[in-house]
């Protein structure tokens, strides 16, 4: 954690008025009594702009673990199963609420979510930032406990009853080639999962998951051994280099900064002649189906695409 106390440095990003007088940490430095367990639906929710008050007041009793993510980010699929994975172990000691950075921008700005995935705990109403990326399970174990030390020093000690567990109708299988898609994207075999969402395409071209699936595919695969800095450097030092340039702006996109991304291929595509635009426009075209036709920055960036072509 980037710092052991609640608020440090989000203190102010979201309105914690309702919570003015949360409990304070008993004055002998032990944790105060749990009390009965407080029931919510789930261990993992979804939570909104609407009802992330309720998040707030639950995190008087039992940490919250907040998942700022985005459907069109790889690293988030990648980080939030292991963060789903960890949190169902601890038995009701830690709640995993998921925000969709896209569908809900108050809490987004609130969190200052200038990249994503970031991952943040409310501790008594209290942000706590943890970190930002994709990390590798051992290091979520590891900030977890830290977390469980720190809410137990501010006297945050409760559990959570998620009641009988509801059985919910079983989802249908998927295709046999999309399966292979996703046990190889698990196993970090982009190449194969490329292959299997090419085979689904070529046996149903209207194949919309696996047209969506192959491009998500294809930029964990080209920013999968980038170094962000080198490729910031290689990028300053030719603004027209196109590869260098689409290096940048894939990292840009799988890092939650969409609009920068849009503008530097924007920008490169004004600065190139017009017999060497082409791959640019494929470039953006590829990128704005990854966010998502009905996204504003995306209806920006097509009307700023438009004028330069015409």
């Amino acid at each position: 954690m980037t710092d052991p106390t609640p608020g440090a440095v989000l203190r102010g990003a979201v309105d914690l008025s309702s919570l003015r007088n949360r409990p304070q940490p008993p004055a002998n430095g032990e944790a105060a009594a749990p009390g009965p367990a407080a029931p919510v639906a789930g261990l993992v929710m979804d939570v909104t702009d609407a009802t992330f008050g309720e998040v707030l007041e639950l995190s008087r009793r039992v940490p919250v673990v907040v998942d700022l993510w985005a459907e069109w980010c790889g690293p988030c699929k990648q980080l939030s199963p292991v963060l789903e994975k960890v949190v169902t172990e601890l038995d009701g000691r830690v709640v995993l609420a998921k925000v969709d950075v896209d569908a809900n921008p108050q809490l987004a700005q609130g969190f200052r979510a200038q990249s994503i995935p970031m991952v943040v705990a409310l501790v008594a109403g209290q942000p706590v930032p943890l970190f930002t990326g994709a990390v590798p399970e051992a290091q979520v174990r590891e900030v977890f406990a830290q977390l469980l030390q720190l809410a137990a020093q501010n006297g945050v000690t409760g559990t959570v009853d998620v009641g009988e567990p509801v059985a919910e109708p079983a989802e249908p299988a998927l295709p046999p080639l999309h399966a292979e898609a996703f046990a190889a994207i698990e196993a970090g075999d982009y190449a194969r999962a490329v292959s299997a969402y090419e085979r689904a395409l070529a046996e149903n071209p209207r194949d919309e998951e696996a047209r969506s699936g192959l491009g998500q595919v294809r930029l964990l695969q080209r920013v999968q051994h980038l170094d962000l800095q080198a490729a910031r450097a290689a990028a300053a030092a030719a603004p027209r280099d196109v590869e260098a340039q689409f290096a940048v702006a894939d990292l840009d996109l799988t890092g939650g900064h969409v609009e920068d991304a849009f503008i530097r291929l924007l920008d490169l595509f004004a600065a190139l002649p017009d017999d060497e635009r082409a791959p640019v426009r494929e470039r953006l075209l590829e990128l704005f189906g990854l966010v998502g036709d009905a996204d504003p920055r995306v209806l920006a960036a097509r009307r700023s695409l438009a004028n330069l072509m015409f």
